[in-house]
């Protein structure tokens, strides 16, 4: 125990987060308030949220209805003016929770009294960023009901009102008429100057085959992932359409998040016989276990009609084996045809199931990779950043892979296998070594690369989860470098097999290992030689960066309408300047086995070597 004490000391001093920020959902009064009741007491439709004559079977229209009811704790000052029969009156309130449909508010029981007679209600106030889901955050002015009131303590009460049209539909009206218009002709205008670009690169090819080679490919790479993700559309929900499910969740020291990740495994609008969660704990020497057997047993209490009991098992490893090693215990543990990977800082949306198993009925499926987007976005400049990477990885370049049924790399925080499949390459999977040495990382891409020989992997952009990210740079860096090594060798592995696949989706895949890896080289030659040598500066190579920054920018705001969209421009400057410069590291240390950012076995004894050699040099 005192190892793993010292150990533990040693890690925190290396690294060190920030307090992450999180949308604060208001809790509800149920655990399992998604889950279908078999015994029919509880329904996981909130019926006031249901508009007209909208059919509560429909899947489509009750996961709409659902997320236009999800309700935010927020604390938002609120300009209320009201006319009543006698009264036209201007006062302040506090906004205390918050959907697209509504808001209840805060105010004295006078005004209370006078909103439920009053004639007409219009509400100002400003969604700030990081209160609601991205691409909400405006300054409101729109009319509002009063719905109903209720006395709390000091003098102080609250109002629910709901809003004249939704918040989605009023962000359409007020910031897509401008916002849409700019960022469609910024990528038109975008897409224009590569092209013309690119053309120049025709022209003067003959005067340095190499560059103007690169460039035309980096070029093609680009615009037909972003050109085909555009053509991408997800595989509807068939109602009828659920098969067993078997959801496994890899816990290694993640006492923080590891509680929520359970309950959103759980909470899934899906048959309780067709679906289980199995958590197996890779002996971690934090306090995650006993977080872990906490939550198991306040739902086994509090939810007892969901069958808890049979549908929630955890598991502790005797030793910390890695995380191959407890996805496929529970692999082998599985009662259902299909397993579903989740990280476990993970959290899945309620219907993310139901979606991500759609593609199955194709039965040539052997994997689906669902969405991931940013829990932590508004935590500081860095995770903003890495939510605009999030989404353009996913939605632009997965989705275009997933038009040619050969996506990559079926992502670690939400991934769905046959698990026949699984099964199937398990041992090869569990021994893959690199120079002699096991492989630790990279299970994500290794079984995508199995699983993809023979079968088609998929993405389903509307099985959804939320991860937490890296807040911190050295963190970020550490996982960034350990990304590359696994993306460098899971290539090499898949270079022997994609020429098989769909001849335009295998000339895409050799083109997106070739340009990242003379990236380096291409930039030194751009920014250090032709300057030195031949006195010019590079600013067709600098226009380039930028048009490739502006266009991830222009693309996050036409798609998502996030204000985050400006840190599309910071990432792209910051992958020229920083990562791109890990992947000649990477080149040379592919064979390491270090997480970096978890305290595996590698990961220990290279920290207490490191800590010993700096008590020998003191």
């Amino acid at each position: 125990m005192a190892g793993k004490w010292i150990v533990n000391k040693l890690f925190q001093q290396e690294i060190k987060e920030e307090e992450d920020i999180l949308l604060v959902a208001k809790p509800d009064r149920r655990l399992l308030s998604k889950v279908p009741d078999k015994e029919g007491v509880r329904t996981n439709v909130d019926r006031r949220q249901v508009k007209g004559n909208a059919d509560l079977n429909d899947i489509s229209n009750l996961i709409k209805n659902e997320k236009m009811g999800r309700r935010y704790l927020v604390n938002y000052d609120v300009s209320i003016q009201y006319v009543t029969s006698d009264k036209n009156v201007k006062c302040i309130g506090k906004g205390v929770d918050i959907s697209t449909t509504g808001m209840l508010l805060e105010v004295s029981p006078e005004v209370a009294q006078d909103l439920s007679q009053a004639s007409k209600i219009k509400l100002k106030f400003a969604i700030a960023p990081g209160t609601m889901p991205e691409g909400y955050e405006m300054k409101v002015k729109m009319g509002a009901k009063y719905i109903r009131s209720d006395n709390i303590a000091d003098g102080k009460a609250l109002c629910g009102i709901v809003f004249l049209e939704p918040l989605a539909q009023y962000a359409t009206k007020k910031k897509d008429r401008y916002m849409l218009p700019v960022a469609a002709f910024f990528l038109f205008f975008i897409t224009a100057c590569i092209l013309l670009m690119r053309t120049e690169s025709v022209l003067y090819f003959k005067f340095n085959k190499v560059l103007y080679m690169y460039s035309i490919i980096a070029a093609t790479f680009l615009l037909t992932r972003y050109l085909f993700g555009t053509f991408y559309r997800p595989v509807p929900i068939d109602n009828d359409f659920t098969p067993g499910v078997t959801i496994i969740v890899p816990c290694f020291n993640e006492e923080q998040w590891i509680q929520k990740t359970i309950a959103g495994c759980v909470n899934q609008d899906y048959p309780i016989d067709k679906l289980e969660v199995i958590v197996v704990d890779d002996c971690s020497n934090d306090q995650s276990f006993e977080k872990i057997k906490e939550i198991v047993e306040e739902l086994k209490i509090k939810e007892n009609r969901y069958d808890i009991e049979n549908r929630l098992r955890y598991v502790r490893q005797e030793k910390n084996a890695g995380k191959r090693e407890a996805l496929a215990k529970g692999a082998l543990m599985a009662q259902h045809e299909l397993v579903v990977f989740v990280d476990s800082d993970s959290f899945l949306d309620p219907f993310a199931i139901r979606n991500i198993v759609q593609p199955f009925k194709d039965t040539k499926m052997g994997g689906v990779s669902g969405r991931t987007d940013v829990a932590n976005t508004y935590t500081n400049a860095l995770t903003k950043m890495q939510a605009v990477r999030y989404f353009i990885a996913f939605r632009i370049m997965k989705a275009a892979e997933s038009y040619f049924d050969a996506v990559t790399c079926l992502s670690g925080p939400l991934s769905c296998y046959k698990k026949e499949l699984v099964v199937k390459y398990l041992e090869a999977w569990l021994n893959q070594r690199f120079w002699g040495r096991k492989a630790t990382f990279g299970d994500d891409r290794s079984m995508t690369n199995f699983i993809l020989r023979e079968n088609r992997t998929v993405y389903q952009d509307t099985a959804i989860c939320n991860t937490i990210v890296p807040n911190t740079y050295k963190i970020f860096l550490k996982q960034q470098m350990r990304w590359k090594r696994s993306w460098l060798r899971e290539s090499l592995v898949a270079a022997r097999f994609m020429w098989k696949k769909e001849p335009f989706m295998a000339l895409s895949f050799y083109m997106g290992v070739l340009v990242p890896l003379l990236a380096p080289v291409i930039v030194l030659y751009n920014m250090i030689y032709i300057p030195l040598a031949h006195r010019v500066f590079p600013f067709t190579f600098i226009m380039g960066i930028c048009l490739m920054a502006l266009l991830m920018s222009m693309t996050q705001l036409f798609l998502r309408k996030s204000s985050t969209w400006i840190f599309g421009l910071w990432f792209c400057l910051y992958y020229e300047a920083v990562l791109l410069w890990q992947m000649p590291i990477a080149w040379f240390t592919f064979w390491k086995t270090t997480w970096g950012t978890r305290m595996t076995p590698a990961d220990i004894a290279e920290l207490l070597a490191k800590n010993h050699g700096k008590q020998k040099r003191a």
